[in-house]
């Protein structure tokens, strides 16, 4: 069974451009964002980056070109910190400029406030987040997702609904680092 069909785009990864693919639901918006992250490859037809298969490329390499957030962000149990720095290869940092990296992307996705607030988590980075990031609202793991996106600097950001599943306020908040996102190129 095709799940799609005559699908055809293009988006210049060397500009800083939004394109948003919008539908109703079922009609393949999350399928052809598994088709770019390679989750699975397509029966017919191909998907290039920077003018390659994505196929030829070294999934290693490729992986470390695009970063996902997705409706509901996969939170470990362990600290804030732990969290955001995910996957990042820090072995040539000290924790002085891996603190600079990390204020750097929460600033960018708009975590760094709620973050620092001594009220709220008084160990900042250090702070446990609980099973999945039980111990933070749908807004504060949406944030430090978009941060643990941000930190590897990808080429292509991929947000599958990434605020559907929020309150009206941590929608707008999640929403404010995005635009801060795109107007900072």
């Amino acid at each position: 069974m095709k799940v799609l069909k005559g699908v055809s785009f293009s988006v210049d990864t060397e500009k800083n451009r939004v394109v948003a693919l919008c539908g109703t639901s079922g009609c393949g918006k999350s399928s052809i964002i598994s088709l770019i992250e390679r989750f699975y490859d397509p029966v017919e037809g191909e998907i290039f980056f920077n003018g390659k298969d994505v196929k030829t490329l070294d999934p290693r390499w490729y992986h470390n070109q695009i970063a996902i957030v997705q409706q509901e962000p996969v939170l470990f149990s362990g600290t804030i910190r732990e969290n955001i720095i995910y996957g990042l290869d820090l072995d040539d940092k000290n924790d002085d400029e891996i603190v600079e990296i990390m204020d750097d992307a929460c600033h960018q996705s708009n975590a760094y406030e709620f973050i620092h607030d001594k009220d709220l988590f008084p160990s900042r980075y250090e702070t446990i987040v609980g099973e999945r990031g039980v111990k933070l609202s749908g807004g504060q793991k949406q944030r430090i997702a978009i941060a643990r996106a941000l930190i590897r600097k990808p080429k292509l950001l991929l947000l599958d609904e990434a605020t559907s599943a929020l309150d009206a306020e941590s929608e707008h908040q999640v929403q404010q680092a995005l635009d801060k996102l795109i107007s900072s190129g």
